[in-house]
């Protein structure tokens, strides 16, 4: 559970240096229309005063995104079960969970930077992968669980999992290493890499090596390096995949996450 991580279920109802790359400027033009869902907000609501309206809301407005989150983000059971708004409201009454919930929805009270950073992203994204689907967003508070969930064209984003490097609850459980990623600026990054992972799997994945799922996932950190302006991804996998782009300009980026030979990366 206190892991970053991401779940990709592909169905509808279940979830789960800078750039020599020739890319179309697109300055700060936002030509894509991104919006952010706040179901956090709904979700807040409901845990921290036990507003029946806005679990009714959940339910109605947002039915995948709450299935997601109790069935497969916190396991606590089925949403067709009879005692399971219950069951959804206990398990957040400890007492660090409300002060996880507070503290998310002081800090993401506004998300204009953050919907702007995703309209630049996709719109240069668009520019590389012209088919490439727009997503939907969302936010949530999935008590330290999953940091963002991929669905059909969807995107789950927990804010609790980017409260920053130094919050104090953090220290208890993961390294700095792992903190140093729990910031709000790599919300948009790991969104994207994520995205495309779900966009771009990796075929036979019990017969691949771990050699190819790391360079598989290099390919999808290397594009959003690229897309983001900026290496929020470092790792050698991710630098034989710079490596091999810098020796090979005449590769798409569509050829380069198309493909399932991993021969070609030193």
């Amino acid at each position: 559970m206190l892991k970053k991580s991401v779940f990709i279920l592909l169905s509808v109802l279940l979830f789960c240096t800078s750039c020599d790359f020739n890319l179309k400027s697109l300055g700060d033009q936002e030509r894509c229309v991104i919006k952010i869902e706040r179901y956090d907000r709904l979700e807040s609501r409901y845990l921290t005063t036990g507003d029946f309206s806005a679990l009714q809301q959940m339910n109605t407005e947002y039915p995948i995104e709450t299935r997601a989150l109790i069935e497969n983000v916190l396991k606590i059971g089925a949403v067709y079960e009879p005692d399971i708004n219950n069951k959804f409201l206990s398990f957040y009454q400890d007492t660090t969970l409300q002060t996880l919930i507070s503290d998310a929805e002081a800090q993401f009270a506004n998300l204009d930077d953050i919907k702007r950073s995703f309209n630049v992203a996709f719109s240069r994204l668009k520019v590389l992968l012209p088919q490439l689907p727009l997503p939907e967003i969302y936010t949530q508070i999935g008590a330290l669980n999953q940091s963002v969930l991929i669905g059909d064209k969807l995107i789950g984003i927990s804010l609790d999992k980017y409260l920053g490097t130094d919050y104090p609850l953090y220290k208890k459980y993961y390294s700095l290493q792992q903190r140093e990623t729990m910031r709000r600026e790599y919300i948009v990054p790991d969104c994207l890499s994520f995205y495309l992972l779900s966009l771009y799997p990796l075929d036979n994945l019990a017969a691949r090596s771990q050699k190819e799922h790391d360079l598989h996932m290099g390919k999808m950190m290397w594009v959003t390096n690229k897309v983001m302006h900026k290496k929020f991804f470092s790792a050698p996998y991710v630098d034989s995949i710079d490596k091999y782009m810098r020796s090979h300009p005449s590769v798409t980026i569509e050829k380069l996450l198309s493909s399932k030979d991993f021969s070609v990366f030193k």
